[in-house]
């Protein structure tokens, strides 16, 4: 991508494999933060409701985002993806991220919904 000369913005940036590795850690750290997430959120849910899980939307689409994280950390230990296609899963895993803070808001009914 540096060498199709797209302007002085990729010419800033760190080479391609040093923005691969900053993924695969922030990509860790936020997959265990969201993982603390859901544990303390199931313990207050059973505090709160007298149930774990309820399989509101908000709650089944933090597990579909923790999946596709977790698919990510996995192919990457696992199957070596690196570059393009780690990059392009990690993509598909913001977009669920950003699906279940504002989507599931917007477009589905639940427990969780303030609208």
């Amino acid at each position: 991508m540096k060498s199709k000369h797209l302007g002085d913005l990729f010419q800033r940036l760190p080479s391609l494999q040093i923005l691969d590795e900053i993924n695969y850690r922030l990509i860790t750290i936020g997959w265990m933060l969201l993982t603390l997430a859901i544990i303390t959120g199931v313990i207050w849910a059973e505090s709160a409701w007298g149930s774990y899980w309820r399989w509101d939307p908000k709650e089944v689409w933090s597990l579909i985002t923790w999946f596709i994280y977790a698919t990510v950390l996995h192919v990457r230990l696992i199957a070596g993806w690196r570059g393009r296609r780690a990059a392009l899963l990690s993509v598909v895993g913001f977009f669920a991220v950003l699906f279940t803070f504002f989507g599931v808001n917007l477009l589905l009914k639940g427990l969780h919904a303030f609208v």
